[in-house]
């Protein structure tokens, strides 16, 4: 047996009944994105069912699907990746990880820059994109770690390629992982390296996030002690912080992304395949970009075109999300969104509606049921409902 569980970073599809207290009130990725293209052509995604989740412009809600479709609320408190993959995969995170609007406490950057030898500079919430531009001569000139954060709990240090070698920034971020816990454990700490000069900085592929372990057992552990390989692909082992992983695949952006997915479809394989396509997120939702976030939407239906081709009669396919990221609202973090959630493969039962799900833990919660491992403390299984 194999499942593919492909996350489309970023791709809400409405507002949760307690967005408002994330300030995300109004947030509709998907649709908002569709409006405001003219539309989507999403063929592959529209014959599993896409359109009968919500009305989304150019995408029919046809009678008869192919695969099986609901939408997943998320439990856990926040909206961001390491909280929604960890959900996804049976733990739910009853307490939002810190956030700092204002900067860290200058003590904590202190030692930080104690253990890496380096000085720091910013220590704001800003965009990545903008912040290199503002510091980043400063930043080769002295040498000093460009430090920010977001709306989300994140500590992120941004480098030149030139002036921090990747393995020093990579290091940096781990000595930071390691300081920061308790009341500041944050959910990840993410390296940013840039290229280029004054006034045209550009930020590499290069990105690693650096999570915080798993605080219980998830899927991929359950996975990984009764011998199923666990293969992921994109950035999802720094979110489990490695743990319960075979082999990480990582890569650079979506297109990279997706062609490992059919490559990996194309070949007799079995376990689990998570992976994570970021550039929904990283590249359009967080720079308010729709026309490229569209654009990605259609070249990723096109793979999976390809990829639902390669299953095999015992394999199964499931597509959904971490959280959203309106690329048409004023704010450029993540949004407290449901997501999709589209089930396919030769032995899914066509046309079965899964609703809305209470958590998005059913989804581990079916994958432990697939691979008969022992059962996760949250979510209920729906394989018997979609399984023919």
């Amino acid at each position: 047996m194999r499942a593919f569980l492909i996350v489309l970073d970023g791709v809400g599809i409405g507002a949760l009944p307690d967005a408002a207290e994330y300030g995300d009130e109004g947030s509709n990725t998907l649709a908002h994105v569709a409006e405001a293209n003219g539309g989507l052509r999403l063929p592959t995604l529209e014959r599993l069912g896409l359109g009968r989740l919500l009305p989304l412009a150019g995408v029919r809600a046809i009678r008869d699907p192919r695969g099986a479709h609901g939408r997943l609320t998320e439990r856990s408190k926040g909206k961001d990746s390491t909280t929604g993959h960890w959900e996804l995969a049976g733990l739910i995170s009853p307490h939002p990880f810190p956030t700092y609007p204002e900067g860290f406490p200058r003590e904590l950057l202190d030692r930080i820059s104690d253990a890496v030898g380096r000085g720091w500079l910013g220590n704001v919430a800003a965009s990545g994109t903008e912040i290199i531009q503002r510091l980043g001569e400063e930043h080769q000139r002295t040498g000093k770690l460009i430090v920010y954060t977001s709306a989300d709990s994140v500590f992120q240090i941004a480098a030149h390629e030139g002036t921090v070698p990747l393995d020093e920034l990579y290091a940096a971020c781990r000595a930071a992982r390691h300081l920061l816990t308790g009341e500041h454990a944050v959910g990840r700490v993410i390296a940013r390296p840039f290229i280029g000069s004054p006034g045209d900085y550009r930020r590499t592929p290069n990105r690693r996030d650096f999570s915080l372990e798993p605080p219980a057992p998830t899927l991929l552990d359950r996975l990984f002690e009764r011998g199923h390989p666990v293969v992921t692909v994109g950035k999802v082992d720094d979110l489990f912080a490695g743990r319960g992983v075979s082999e990480a695949l990582h890569t650079r952006d979506n297109s990279e992304g997706e062609a490992l997915l059919v490559d990996l479809a194309r070949q007799a394989g079995k376990g689990l395949v998570f992976a994570n396509l970021v550039d929904f997120d990283q590249a359009y939702g967080h720079r308010n970009d729709p026309a490229g976030f569209a654009r990605a939407l259609e070249g990723f239906d096109e793979r999976l075109r390809e990829l639902l081709g390669y299953l095999r009669s015992d394999e199964m396919c499931l597509v959904t999300a971490d959280h959203g990221n309106d690329p048409t609202t004023a704010s450029t973090d993540h949004a407290r969104e449901y997501t999709p959630l589209l089930v396919a493969g030769p032995r899914v039962r066509p046309g079965v509606d899964l609703g809305t799900r209470e958590t998005f833990a059913d989804v581990g919660a079916t994958l432990a049921e697939m691979f008969s491992t022992t059962a996760l403390p949250a979510g209920r299984s729906f394989l018997r409902e979609v399984r023919a």
